[in-house]
């Protein structure tokens, strides 16, 4: 196993007391960190780092994302979330093939990996295509194919046997770095018979859900006609929380649904760019914590936030819960990196990543603070959290592996992903297209 010791590096570790070491040294040994700062006299490493104007922290874990979307970044612009759904996205799809889903995906993680991202959530079709990528970038994620439970014909690759078929040819792949996940759309899409089918699954399999939950008030009102519930409490009637579940957004909830979702543990992943992009309002994130609920950070897709850029979503977070509660005090300090890193790796089921630490998984990226607009250095971790880019990125480690560094990313063709990507993409929006489903809130 290969041995590294990165040296006269400054450290935002994330461990409990939110330690910052400064001319530090890591040593990495295999997929794991060995040593922080007292490095053990006998130990050889393979390769140096010299750290030098450079600070380490954990790598991201993008807790909610369509990776594959990347086509349709710039495609769907300056329209309202049901229109944008309803004439752009689930039209667009309609031509999407797993080619498409391959290239998308690729390119996602060539600008994931370049942003220090060491793992991604994602909630797509055709997730036999995104597992490769996975497989050959080095990256860890956690997999859910979409499905929607309202036919066959609706479904796009695969139905709920479909999904089922790929957990099970993808388990224990990619050298321990996948978690597989079951993906019901929503509840506003997904009838109540077949999220109980789903969370009957969740439960007998072991396997985590990955959904959409309360974005918006109008789906609140429906819900509350149709079944008598908010959304939240209407999954929790159907045992979807019974098993681990990630419900990406809640945008609109109440506090007995703040109360269901503490009790049943559940994670929330938060995407402020799209809410802010769709114009959809946002939560206020001071009632989830106060509840200690795990709240973690996503890109969500580049259709609707545009990028898959984890240090402009953080610092968004950062930046629009302020502005939301009036309150300069609002998620402070590594806060933001917090619910970008440790949460994210909680939620996805790698509970080893996350922190900067002797035992913990070796997923470290490292940023060159000697940078204008990173200096000067009163603050690393408000250096990072405000004014850190995704180009400041220098290396990214996934298991100790050398992903990415100075500029190079050392596991995909960028060049050929690039060429692919584009080509495909206009080849998808050429093509003859129909609406293959309705968003009706």
């Amino acid at each position: 196993m290969n041995k590294t010791l990165i040296q006269n590096i400054d450290v935002i570790t994330l461990d409990d007391a939110g330690t910052v070491l400064r001319n530090s040294r890591i040593a990495i040994d295999g997929k794991a960190i060995l040593a922080v700062d007292n490095v053990p006299a006998d130990f050889v490493p393979d390769e140096m780092i010299d750290g030098t104007n450079h600070i380490a922290l954990p790598g991201f874990f993008n807790a909610h994302c369509h990776a594959p979307m990347t086509y349709e970044r710039g495609w769907a612009e300056d329209l309202p979330f049901p229109r944008w759904l309803n004439e752009k996205i689930w039209v667009a799809e309609s031509a999407l093939t797993p080619d498409d889903v391959y290239w998308g995906a690729a390119l996602a993680a060539c600008e994931m990996i370049r942003g220090g991202v060491a793992a991604f959530n994602d909630h797509y079709f055709y997730m036999d295509r995104v597992a490769e990528v996975v497989e050959q970038s080095g990256l860890k994620a956690g997999l859910a194919w979409c499905v929607f439970g309202i036919g066959d014909d609706k479904e796009i690759g695969a139905n709920l046997d479909g999904t089922l078929a790929f957990i099970d040819r993808w388990q224990g792949r990619a050298d321990g770095r996948l978690r597989l996940l079951l993906g019901p759309h929503s509840p506003y899409i997904c009838p109540s018979d077949f999220l109980a089918r789903i969370a009957e699954l969740a439960k007998e399999r072991g396997l985590t859900t990955h959904l959409h939950v309360a974005e918006s008030q109008e789906q609140v009102d429906n819900s509350l006609r149709a079944y008598g519930k908010t959304p939240v409490a209407h999954l929790a009637a159907l045992g979807i929380f019974d098993s681990p579940c990630i419900a990406a957004h809640c945008l609109v909830v109440s506090d007995d649904d703040l109360d269901i979702l503490a009790r049943h543990k559940v994670s929330v992943a938060h995407t402020p760019i799209t809410y802010m992009k769709l114009a959809m309002g946002v939560n206020d994130l001071s009632r989830f914590f106060a509840h200690g609920i795990n709240v973690a950070v996503g890109t969500d897709g580049p259709g609707s936030n545009a990028d898959m850029d984890m240090l402009a979503a953080l610092r968004q977070t950062v930046i629009l819960q302020k502005h939301e509660q009036r309150n300069p005090e609002a998620v402070p300090g590594d806060t933001a990196l917090r619910l970008a890193s440790t949460n994210g790796a909680r939620a996805m089921g790698f509970p080893d990543s996350g922190m900067i630490a002797p035992g913990r998984a070796a997923d470290i990226m490292l940023i060159d603070m000697d940078r204008p607009h990173l200096l000067p250095r009163h603050d690393l971790v408000a250096n990072v959290v405000h004014s850190a880019k995704a180009a400041d990125v220098t290396h990214v480690w996934v298991d100790g592996r050398l992903l990415f560094r100075n500029g190079e990313l050392l596991t995909l063709d960028e060049a050929k992903i690039k060429a692919e990507a584009e080509r495909g993409a206009f080849r998808m929006v050429g093509s003859d297209m129909r609406s293959v489903r309705e968003y009706r809130g």
